[in-house]
């Protein structure tokens, strides 16, 4: 399975209309296939120009490694090491924490990940899952 660019522009636009509506600060939101690379991205007005970077290093870790970014987080406070140097094998692309989400298809297979930044990360989180659902796929936080 794969990611259309019709559903990644679902995901995005619902991400930011629900981030309207929690009065969040402005979000960038990226949907990465499942070999990481862009499907689609926006950025709203008002959000920093560095943001796709922070919302692709969110996106990006989950999918190579297969993990939300959550667990990532989790992963790296347990072992910092281990993530610092899977961060070095990705020429620092990865950017372990909340707002990273994991995309899997039917069968449990992982097909993409969102990335969202712009608020806290837990918050971006709780917008990247609205735009998941939308679409009628399932996210991992």
């Amino acid at each position: 399975m794969t990611i259309s660019l019709r559903k990644a522009r679902t995901i995005i636009r619902k991400a930011l209309e629900k981030g309207r509506e929690m009065e969040l600060k402005p979000l960038s939101v990226v949907v990465l296939d499942a070999g990481g690379h862009v499907q689609a991205f926006e950025r709203e007005d008002g959000a920093a120009p560095g943001r796709f970077a922070i919302a692709h290093g969110k996106a990006y870790g989950s999918v190579m490694l297969g993990m939300a970014g959550t667990a990532q987080m989790a992963r790296a406070e347990q072992q910092a090491y281990f993530m610092a140097a899977v961060n070095g094998a990705y020429g620092g692309a990865v950017i372990p924490v909340p707002g990273g989400v994991l995309l899997r298809g039917k069968k449990g297979e992982v097909i993409g990940a969102v990335g969202v930044t712009g608020d806290t990360s837990d918050n971006d989180a709780i917008a990247a899952m609205a735009g998941i659902e939308a679409a009628g796929l399932t996210g991992e936080i």
